[in-house]
């Protein structure tokens, strides 16, 4: 039987953190998702949606999006995209509540920028029910992973370990898993 949402009481006050690009998206290596022709929507990603939607009400997604800020993209081109990913999600029985975004450069003291909290602090204060600790934050860099440790949500990390990033994903990870589908079914 597949699971189904109404088939569980799901915690209204936790929620799913993801991040986008690797963890619901194929990661387009050395580039950024511009356009909905070049977003594709990673296997183990929707074959995870079923559990996604049974164990948790609330779906976020938090995504450092620096091409806007390198001129790459437009904040239109990533908000188009990401009206796309909400719909095509809601047609296959999955709510996003919200993508929150930041558009600027890494090392440029950004608040919002992972691993800073401030999206996750903007997700609290548009949802005052959520609890952080009682969430998850899914995502495949060491930043995601930092980014949840430090707002005190169990971390899933499903990217692959480098010897750069081998000592942050250690340290911050909860769960080192090889796809989200991995993590989910058994979670």
């Amino acid at each position: 039987m597949q699971p189904n949402s109404r088939d569980v009481n799901k915690d209204t006050n936790r929620a799913l953190f993801l991040d986008r690009d690797g963890v619901i998206n194929v990661q387009l290596v050395g580039d950024y998702v511009k356009c909905i022709e070049e977003f594709t929507f990673r296997e183990d990603f929707l074959k995870s949606i079923p559990f996604i939607a049974q164990k948790f009400q609330h779906i976020i997604v938090v995504t450092n999006q620096q091409g806007i800020a390198k001129g790459i993209c437009t904040q239109e081109n990533v908000d188009f995209v990401h009206e796309y990913l909400c719909k095509t999600l809601d047609d296959k029985g999955l709510h996003i509540d919200k993508v929150y975004v930041c558009p600027h450069l890494a090392g440029g003291g950004c608040h919002c920028r992972k691993p800073e909290t401030g999206m996750a602090l903007q997700a609290q204060h548009d949802f005052p029910f959520l609890d952080l600790r009682a969430s998850v934050m899914v995502g495949d860099s060491a930043s995601d992973m930092v980014f949840g440790r430090r707002c005190g949500m169990e971390t899933v990390f499903i990217g692959k370990i480098t010897p750069e990033n081998e000592q942050e994903v250690q340290k911050n990870s909860d769960h080192i898993v090889s796809s989200l589908y991995d993590y989910i079914k058994n979670c």
